[in-house]
C-alpha cells in the first residue's frame, strides 16, 4: 500500500479540462479518472502546468469524491485560458505542501495568541495549517467565523494540531459550495462555442 502511494506521487498525470466559472471564481474540474489516481479524497498538494504555464497549488475536494482547482487570474493569463475552453494539464502530487494564505483576522489572532500557540503554529505541518485555515474559512457568517478563530486558538493552546470532526472530503468554500458539495457551474460557464 505504501509503495503504491509512493508510486502515485512520482507519476505525472496528464488530462484535458475546461475552465468554468462559479460565482466570481474560475475553476478547473478534474475528471473522475484523474481524481481516482490521487492519494486522498480530501485536499491534495500538487505541482504541474496548464498549457505549459507552471503552478503549485492544493486541489480541493468537490464533496463527490472528485477534485477541483481554483485558477487565479495570474495563471489564467499565463496559460491563455478562457472560460469554456479546454486546456492541457499535467500535474503530480507534491512532496511538500505550499504554505496556505492565512487570512488577516486569523493572522492577527495568531499574533496575539499565547506563546504556546505562537510556537505550535509554525511547528505543525503545512497540511495541518491548510486544514485550520480551511475550517475557519468554511463559513459566511461573521459570528461563526469569529467563534472558529477563538476555538482554533484555544485548541492550539491545548496542543491540538488539527481541527477535529471536520469532513476533509467536503467542499468548504462558502462561495462555491452548498451543504459540502461544489455548486454545479451555470450552463453559460461550461464549454460551448459562445462561452467566454
Amino acid at each position: 500500500m505504501i509503495l503504491g502511494a509512493m508510486a502515485q506521487r512520482s507519476q505525472s498525470i496528464r488530462f484535458d479540462a475546461s475552465l468554468v466559472r462559479i460565482g466570481q471564481s474560475n475553476i478547473a474540474l478534474l475528471p473522475a479518472s484523474v481524481s481516482a489516481k490521487l492519494p486522498s479524497r480530501g485536499q491534495v498538494a500538487v505541482r504541474g502546468s496548464v498549457n505549459g504555464a507552471p503552478f503549485e497549488t492544493v486541489l480541493e475536494p468537490d464533496g463527490r469524491s472528485d477534485h477541483w482547482m481554483k485558477v487565479e487570474d495570474r495563471l489564467k493569463r499565463a496559460a491563455s485560458l478562457r472560460v469554456g475552453e479546454s486546456a492541457s494539464f499535467e500535474l503530480e502530487v507534491a512532496e511538500r505542501w505550499p504554505e496556505p494564505r492565512v487570512p488577516g483576522d486569523l493572522a492577527a489572532a495568531l499574533d496575539e495568541a499565547p506563546h504556546a500557540v505562537r510556537e505550535l503554529w509554525p511547528a505543525i505541518t503545512p497540511m495541518a495549517r491548510w486544514e485550520w485555515v480551511r475550517w475557519v474559512n468554511a463559513t459566511r457568517d461573521p459570528d461563526t467565523r469569529r467563534r472558529r478563530v477563538d476555538v482554533m486558538i484555544s485548541k492550539l493552546e491545548r496542543g491540538k494540531r488539527r481541527p477535529c470532526c471536520f469532513n476533509l472530503s467536503s467542499c468548504t468554500d462558502p462561495e462555491l459550495s452548498k451543504r459540502g458539495v461544489l455548486i454545479t457551474p451555470a450552463p453559460s460557464s461550461v464549454p460551448g462555442p459562445a462561452a467566454r
